[in-house]
């Protein structure tokens, strides 16, 4: 996966591609350079999306917004979130989020070594039954838009109800900012660099 992820991201030298349309460095209207300030107050820096993305459709701010008050109410442990975050964005090869979910996650204080163990979360013990199944079930969700009975019926034995909507949801969340991302060739911000 990591190759997928770096055959798009990466021209035949090998070097980081820039996003296909360029970004806003400086915005003129006033409510974009308040987005601009809070955005480098929050992250330390205006994020590659808001200069790309939002810069020029600043509408798309509310529904970003949306996302985020509807996910602060899950109720799901921060490891298995932040496990299913990066685990959707390696998938789909969505850099941005990879980098962006990692340091989210260094934030909650989660050992940044368990998302070293994604590719093999089935071999882990890093991992439990219930944090594997969960990726399981995002991982065919995200590949063929369907799963089985088999992995929906690993996954009711360790969620609720509530616990299995909410682990679709951010992985319909995980998706829908990687299409985002990914398609512009909006690469990691480095937040997670070493």
């Amino acid at each position: 996966m990591e190759s997928l992820q770096n055959k798009h991201s990466e021209d035949i030298n090998g070097l980081k591609k820039p996003p296909r349309i360029p970004p806003i460095e400086k915005p003129r209207s006033l409510k974009l350079k308040m987005i601009y300030w809070y955005t480098r107050r929050l992250f330390g820096k205006i994020i590659t999306p808001m200069k790309v993305q939002y810069a020029r459709f600043p509408e798309g701010l509310g529904l970003s917004k949306e996302i985020i008050k509807t996910q602060d109410k899950f109720t799901l442990e921060p490891k298995l979130k932040y496990v299913i975050k990066v685990y959707v964005a390696t998938i789909n090869g969505c850099a941005f989020c990879m980098d962006i979910g990692k340091a989210q996650a260094r934030g909650e204080k989660i050992d940044a070594e368990v998302f070293d163990q994604l590719l093999r979360f089935e071999e882990s013990n890093r991992f439990t039954d219930a944090e594997k199944a969960a990726l399981r079930y995002i991982e065919e969700a995200t590949r063929s838009k369907q799963v089985s009975d088999a992995v929906f019926g690993q996954l009711e034995k360790h969620f609720s109800e509530r616990e299995i909507i909410q682990i679709t949801m951010l992985n319909a969340i995980e998706n829908f900012y990687n299409l985002m991302n990914a398609p512009l060739n909006i690469q990691s911000d480095e937040f997670c660099r070493s």
